[in-house]
């Protein structure tokens, strides 16, 4: 099950061969359009390229992007029943402007804002049903910032899981940073350990990050915290064990979508209860793999296994 903020992904294809003289900015000769499930929709999409079933639970606006959403799900034969459509907020579209495969511009379309009262229960009570109807092996807490994801229903929906022996993954942003406990992983980014934590974690990271969470990781009873590094690859700390496994060298196009398939790979091997070692090792390798194509794009389970298998993981 992935809950949080799902958005439409739209490009823009075209070529640029001149500047405007309007302003020194390249025209763009736009030759496809195409919009893509986004946020939290694409995290489904990594689990279902996995070969695994997705359950996503979020809110949309009752407009006619929130249609354009629910029917690129149906599409794909992903179901809506975890999708509340509310006339009080406009389904988040974020635009990109590609020109000679390379993105030029984003245009993002977007409240920000919490979900009110109603919302919030109407979301929770469809999750807590889903979760009772379906039985997910892992949830996933998909926050982007935009008010889907709150602290009560966090709380929640986390305190749910625990009974009933089902175990969480994060990927987190700044506003709720503070609000997951009792998680089974958690995985920011560094940029987004240091803003929310507001620390300065400086190389070796190893040693760094694993003093610099020690009383976060303890206080908020969080199991394992994997930290993405970019360039620098993965950290992964349980325990008393941490490491930071390296990242493979990539000829990097778009890092667009990165983290959401760090975070699908992650939660299936948590899911399939997998050592965190392996589980950071496929992640890692997972999430370099998709920033060699343009755009958000899901993995390809065929070419993880088959470079797992050279890097002998």
């Amino acid at each position: 099950m992935v809950i949080g903020d799902v958005m439409l992904d739209a490009y823009l294809w075209g070529k640029v061969d001149r500047i405007s003289p309007e302003a020194p900015v390249p025209i763009v000769a736009i030759q496809k359009r195409e919009s893509r499930l986004g946020g939290a929709a694409n995290v489904a999409i990594n689990i279902r390229a996995m070969g695994a079933t997705a359950i996503l639970c979020s809110v949309v606006g009752d407009d006619r992007n929130g249609e354009e959403l629910k029917a690129l799900m149906h599409d794909i034969g992903m179901e809506c029943d975890g999708i509340v459509s509310s006339s009080e907020r406009v389904t988040t579209v974020k635009t990109r402007v590609i020109g000679n495969n390379h993105q030029l511009l984003r245009v993002d379309d977007e409240v920000i804002h919490e979900l009110s009262a109603k919302e919030r229960s109407e979301l929770t009570t469809r999750i807590l049903q889903l979760i009772d109807s379906s039985k997910p092996d892992v949830v996933i807490f998909e926050d982007y910032d935009k008010g889907v994801l709150g602290e009560e229903l966090i709380l929640k929906i986390v305190s749910v899981c625990n009974n009933k022996g089902i175990p969480t993954a994060v990927d987190p942003k700044k506003k709720n940073f503070l609000s997951y406990k009792n998680v089974s992983l958690f995985k920011p980014n560094l940029h987004e350990l240091k803003t929310g934590l507001k620390i300065e974690v400086e190389k070796p990271f190893a040693i760094n990050i694993e003093e610099s969470t020690r009383q976060f990781r303890e206080e908020h009873h969080i199991k394992t915290l994997m930290v993405t590094l970019s360039e620098a690859g993965v950290f992964y700390c349980e325990g008393n064990k941490s490491e930071v496994i390296p990242a493979h060298i990539r000829n990097i196009s778009d890092v667009s979508g990165a983290g959401d398939t760090v975070i699908s790979v992650a939660s299936l091997c948590l899911a399939l209860n997998l050592s965190s070692a392996m589980t950071a090792a496929l992640a890692n390798l997972a999430g370099g793999l998709v920033c060699e194509k343009v755009g958000v794009v899901p993995i390809d389970k065929q070419q993880l296994l088959e470079e797992s298998k050279q890097i002998k993981l």
